[in-house]
């Protein structure tokens, strides 16, 4: 039965990892997002492994000479329990290929949609059950808020998926 299994990457060796394993006849899925990059007062969107160092091959370890895998240019070694690749449950695949846009890049979170002053709720994290303003997106997509904290306004930086309009 063919399931989905996770291959650790070589440093930056996603690309080289997924050509080589396409050559040898095994099904790669490799999940992108675009990033946004400043450089030199430069802002620039490159394409970007959603788990960098991972991708997700799908084989039968029954009928598929597997063990090849780990001595695949780009590939440190295939995730194992033991002597056992460990499978990664099918749900977890479609629900990130469910978030795939039309450029087949994952799309992260929606944050494009709030404006500097709306109020947020911060529903995990240390932070969790205040109420805060939305000030900006960070560099790397962490969301910048502005929250009230012992009589003073204070700066704080969240994950995206840790907040929710108000």
């Amino acid at each position: 039965m063919n399931r989905w299994y996770i291959v650790h990457t070589q440093p930056n060796g996603e690309e080289r990892a997924r050509h080589n394993l396409e050559r040898q006849g095994f099904a790669v899925y490799l999940p992108k997002y675009l990033k946004h990059r400043r450089h030199a007062r430069r802002t620039e969107h490159v394409r970007r492994p959603l788990f960098p160092r991972y991708l997700f091959v799908r084989f039968d370890p029954e009928r598929a000479q597997w063990r090849s895998i780990n001595g695949t240019f780009g590939v440190a070694y295939l995730v194992a329990n033991g002597n056992e690749p460990t499978p990664v449950p099918d749900e977890i695949i479609e629900a990130i290929q469910a978030r795939h846009d039309s450029d087949d890049l994952v799309v992260l979170h929606a944050l494009d949609s709030f404006e500097r002053g709306q109020k947020l709720d911060i529903v995990d994290g240390p932070f969790a059950w205040r109420t805060g303003f939305f000030q900006r997106l960070s560099d790397n997509d962490r969301v910048v808020l502005l929250l009230n904290l012992l009589g003073r306004q204070v700066t704080v930086t969240v994950p995206p998926e840790a907040v929710a309009a108000a």
